[in-house]
């Protein structure tokens, strides 16, 4: 099961009522039932996300103006940064990737998420 996935369900426990953006690489996604709910309010493109879950997004440069947006609504939004490479080191995070169960955008994202890692290490050397 994705990470994403898993925080997703983590934080629905504690809060159903509110809905969860994350950052993914470049863009910023909600996912599952949070995905249905955004569209109520604002159309966004939803492809899958694994097999049963769909996603729908926006690149990260649009965050500000979609803030506004979700503002205006009153909508409960809660952004989550950088979850994946933050519980683990880059190598643990690279042994749990099941390369056959994702897809080429997953993999991209990913690798951008590696990238950033990786920058940040070297920033606080």
């Amino acid at each position: 099961m994705s990470k994403i996935y898993n925080k997703y369900l983590e934080l629905k426990s504690i809060d159903k009522d509110k809905l969860y953006l994350f950052k993914s690489g470049k863009f910023y996604i909600f996912i599952a039932d949070d995905c249905d709910k955004i569209n109520d309010y604002i159309v966004l493109k939803k492809v899958k996300f694994t097999n049963n879950i769909f996603k729908c997004g926006f690149p990260e440069n649009a965050l500000n103006d979609y803030m506004r947006v979700f503002k205006n609504q009153k909508l409960n939004i809660e952004i989550i940064e950088d979850i994946t490479l933050n519980e683990k080191n880059i190598n643990d995070f690279i042994l749990d990737i099941d390369i056959n169960k994702i897809s080429p955008l997953e993999a991209l994202n990913i690798l951008n998420e590696i990238k950033e890692k990786i920058k940040n290490e070297e920033r606080n050397r």
